[in-house]
């Protein structure tokens, strides 16, 4: 079965996600804001690459 932009729903998706450096995309609303692998995960954000993307106001979703 193919996780291609399944959204990441849980704190174990995000964990899976990162430990198996798994490409990820980041939406707000309907607008693609980033894209890459997760480096750090926190309570409140969540960092690919540079960039934290605030966990309230994003979509994460598996990109391949």
């Amino acid at each position: 079965m193919s996780r291609y932009m399944k959204p990441l729903t849980s704190e174990i998706h995000l964990h899976t996600a990162m430990i198996d450096r798994l490409p990820v995309v980041v939406f707000i609303g309907d607008e693609l804001v980033g894209a890459g692998r997760i480096v750090e995960i926190t309570e409140i954000s969540v960092k690919i690459g540079d960039e934290r993307y605030m966990r309230g106001v994003c979509t994460f979703k598996y990109a391949g």
